[in-house]
C-alpha cells in the first residue's frame, strides 16, 4: 500500500535546527507528484502550509512565518522530501506533515485541500 512516511521530529531549544524527511513507501512520488509540500497543525489551530516544491520547475515557496529559516527541499533518488528548520521558534511548535499531489496537480502549494496523499505526521517541539 502506497504511503508517505515522515521522520525526523524531535524536541529542540529555541535556536535550534531539525531536519524532517518524508520517505514514499511504495510508489515513487517524487517522480510523480506535480507539487509536494510541507504542513503543519499547532493544538486549536487549523492546517497550515509551510512551504511547497513544483516539481516540474524546481520552485519552492515558503510562508511568511518560516522564509529565510527553512528549506525544501527533494532527493530523486531517496524517493524523499525533506524540510530542513533552523533558528527554530517556540512557535513553530506543532504537527508537520507531507503532502504530495497527482501528476495532474491544478491547485496551489498552501492550499491542504488541494493535496491528494499525506504522512501521519511527526511532531516538532520547541522550548525557549
Amino acid at each position: 500500500q502506497a504511503q508517505l512516511v515522515e521522520s525526523g521530529g524531535g524536541s529542540v531549544q529555541a535556536g535550534g535546527s531539525l531536519t524532517l524527511s518524508c520517505v514514499g513507501v511504495g510508489y515513487t512520488y517524487t517522480y510523480t507528484a506535480a507539487c509536494m509540500g510541507w504542513f503543519r497543525q499547532a493544538p486549536g489551530k487549523e492546517r497550515e502550509a509551510v512551504a511547497g516544491l513544483y516539481t516540474a520547475t524546481g520552485s519552492t515557496y515558503y510562508s511568511d512565518s518560516v522564509k529565510g529559516r527553512f528549506t525544501i527541499s527533494q532527493d530523486n533518488t531517496k524517493n524523499t522530501l525533506y524540510l530542513q528548520m533552523t533558528k527554530l521558534k517556540p512557535e513553530d511548535t506543532a504537527i508537520y506533515y507531507c503532502a504530495t499531489s497527482s501528476a495532474s496537480f491544478v491547485g496551489t502549494w498552501n492550499r491542504p485541500g488541494d493535496f491528494a496523499y499525506w504522512g501521519q505526521g511527526t511532531q516538532v517541539t520547541v522550548s525557549s
